[in-house]
């Protein structure tokens, strides 16, 4: 494999991105329900979602998307949990990419970026039972750090969803 050029996407890309997912993350551990993605995604022309797109030999590879978020405040310590964090939502790598780093090089990517807007953690979470992602994230540097029932994004398998963090500070 080339080494992927990274390119951030435009709100032009999301519907690209949608059908990546469809198309290549689609599996019984990845929650991908449609219109809670297209609002993801319109994000990205309001400026609240980016989005990093890797591209090989003109192919699209893989992308990873992230935002600012507060949802994970819990996980914080206490003088952390009035600020944002980081917060990876998709990532996601074609089948002929999988398994040569390209994820982690992905998520590493969202973590500089986000680092850039001053966070001190950016938080992911998956599956208990994905272990594609579970090494992906691992590769990356994050930790995790709960796991909960969660019937409702995982009707699959075990039911339940792992949070992990990167910690900056």
């Amino acid at each position: 494999m080339s080494d992927p050029r990274l390119e951030n996407a435009t709100p032009a890309d999301a519907e690209r991105l949608i059908a990546f997912l469809f198309e290549h993350a689609r599996n019984p551990w990845n929650y991908l329900p449609e219109e809670p993605l297209r609002e993801h995604f319109a994000g990205l022309a309001e400026g609240k979602v980016e989005a990093l797109m890797a591209w090989v030999d003109g192919e699209l590879a893989g992308f990873v998307s992230f935002q600012m978020s507060r949802y994970f405040a819990r996980y914080q310590p206490a003088e952390s949990r009035d600020r944002p964090h980081g917060y990876i939502s998709e990532a996601a790598v074609h089948p002929g990419y999988a398994g040569k780093g390209l994820g982690s090089q992905l998520l590493g990517a969202a973590v500089r970026r986000l680092e850039g807007r001053g966070v001190d953690a950016v938080f992911i979470d998956r599956h208990e039972e994905n272990a594609a992602s579970a090494g992906m994230m691992r590769k990356a540097g994050f930790v995790e750090v709960d796991t909960y029932a969660d019937p409702d994004r995982r009707p699959e398998g075990s039911g339940r969803t792992i949070v992990c963090v990167y910690r900056l500070a």
